[in-house]
């Protein structure tokens, strides 16, 4: 205790010059950085304001992200119900270009009423189909376009109008709800 006294007694001598004493005066010395802050005033503020407006762009963004997911699943799913059928009538339209050539066949010649019950049972098939959205691909005359259209073959234009025209189709391409789900093969004029 005896070596106490001493110090406590030179403080106590020279307390105004620690009083008027400034702590910031040397910075330079490591460790002082939190003498340089303004004590909970605007630095804290700005601080607060800065996190809550990050916190804002980062609520839009959120958002923003979840109303595109929530639009692009929407859309996903409604693709999904339209061509939930494809799978089964891509098989059918094999069917139906045997049906027609059937059909072609039994209107050269004179109709017997079992024909002319064929004949309904296909056009029942093909209207049904047409209800669930499949739709035939008109080809025959329109310009080629590879991007509905296999060629087969190329043969020299009757006429020269129907030159890069679509002459003949050798089998229907045909349409699901505007999507095609099969290329109509086709002969070109060159």
């Amino acid at each position: 205790m005896l070596g106490l006294l001493p110090i406590c007694t030179i403080m106590e001598e020279n307390k105004n010059d620690f009083i008027d004493m400034d702590i910031n005066a040397d910075s330079d010395v490591p460790g002082n950085s939190h003498l340089k802050e303004p004590v909970g005033g605007q630095g804290e503020e700005e601080k607060l304001e800065q996190e809550l407006a990050e916190s804002r762009d980062k609520y839009l963004r959120l958002v923003a992200e979840f109303d595109n997911f929530r639009k692009r699943t929407a859309k996903e799913r409604l693709e999904l119900m339209q061509t939930a059928g494809k799978d089964v009538i891509i098989p059918l339209l094999e069917v139906i270009d045997d049906a027609e050539r059937a059909q072609k066949q039994l209107e050269k010649g004179q109709l017997s009423p079992e024909a002319e019950g064929l004949l309904l049972i296909v056009n029942k098939l093909k209207s049904v189909l047409q209800g669930r959205g499949l739709k035939a691909m008109e080809s025959i005359g329109a310009d080629f376009d590879p991007d509905k259209h296999e060629a087969i073959t190329e043969i020299p234009a009757p006429r020269p109008d129907l030159a890069g025209k679509v002459i003949d189709e050798v089998e229907k391409g045909y349409y699901l709800n505007d999507k095609i789900i099969r290329f109509a093969k086709v002969v070109v004029g060159k």
